[in-house]
């Protein structure tokens, strides 16, 4: 089974989708590697956007090209796996036309497009020409022209998968992964290690430089994953359930963690995802 069978990470936003805001699966090649591509629908003007958005963890990492159609220019970043909630805010130059496009990609899988090791991504926002170079240069010139979601989409694709190294995704890194996808985050390193016939010292070595974090990390994080998406798809009797479930020590601990990732408790989280519900069902259906 693919690794991307097994796991759906979710946004603080999973439901959004409007015109400042919508999220694209990628072609069935690209899926094992990428979550979605995502951005505006079209370019749109400052002030028509919402302010900030909460961003949560998602054990993915992005690159984000910000388009100003109003002076011509493009930026890029490329934001690595985190483990800490935050907020993307709105662009600050009022009266400017712009939009953007992001690539999200599995932690894991990052490393097959990227022009050097993840080692020091975790939390990090860097210049994307630092890691790659080559997928800016081709595509920068190009979202001036090019501005609608899906004809980026196509753009993307087109380099992507012309320029994708699948032997730089290690078998261990990616055993790894499978056992901490199938016990939904509760696996120890050692025991993993073991499992694996690799010394611990070799596989946090590996993840370091392939996905910018520690296995232990991402167990963590993809255990919090699990209970996002178990919330929102009410999969659960009770949070003491979740917890069983997911080998948290009690219903406590879930809770603190949960707040750790997200910023705010279940509660509020689950109303700020379910504000976008609402919207979505007083709009006409759409697709790209």
């Amino acid at each position: 089974m693919e690794l991307h069978e097994l796991y759906t990470p979710r946004t603080a936003h999973p439901f959004e989708r409007t015109a400042s805001y919508w999220e694209a699966a990628p072609c069935a090649a690209l899926t094992p590697y990428i979550r979605c591509f995502w951005g505006t629908v079209h370019p749109v003007l400052e002030r028509d956007r919402p302010g900030g958005t909460v961003v949560t963890p998602d054990t993915c990492a992005d690159v984000i090209f910000t388009v100003d159609h109003t002076t011509a220019t493009v930026s890029s970043a490329f934001c690595g796996v985190s483990d800490t909630a935050g907020a993307a805010h709105s662009f600050t130059a009022a009266q400017h036309l712009r939009s953007q496009f992001g690539i999200r990609f599995y932690a894991w899988t990052a490393i097959a497009f990227v022009e050097d090791t993840l080692s020091g991504s975790k939390n990090g926002n860097f210049d994307a020409r630092r890691h790659f170079s080559a997928l800016c240069k081709a595509l920068e010139p190009r979202l001036l022209e090019v501005q609608t979601l899906p004809a980026r989409i196509r753009l993307a694709e087109d380099f992507l998968l012309r320029h994708m190294h699948p032997e730089r995704c290690s078998p261990d890194v990616l055993n790894a992964v499978y056992e901490i996808l199938r016990q939904r985050g509760g696996l120890q390193t050692a025991a993993l290690s073991r499992s694996l016939h690799i010394s611990a010292r070799q596989l946090e070595r590996r993840f370091s430089e392939e996905a910018g974090l520690s296995p232990k990390q991402l167990s963590t994080l993809v255990r919090y994953q699990f209970l996002w998406d178990g919330i929102l798809n009410r999969r659960f009797l009770s949070l003491a359930d979740a917890a069983y479930q997911l080998g948290y020590a009690d219903q406590a601990h879930l809770t603190h963690e949960f707040k750790r990732f997200h910023a705010m408790t279940i509660h509020d989280a689950v109303q700020y995802a379910r504000k976008d519900v609402a919207f979505l069902q007083d709009k006409p259906a759409r697709s790209l």
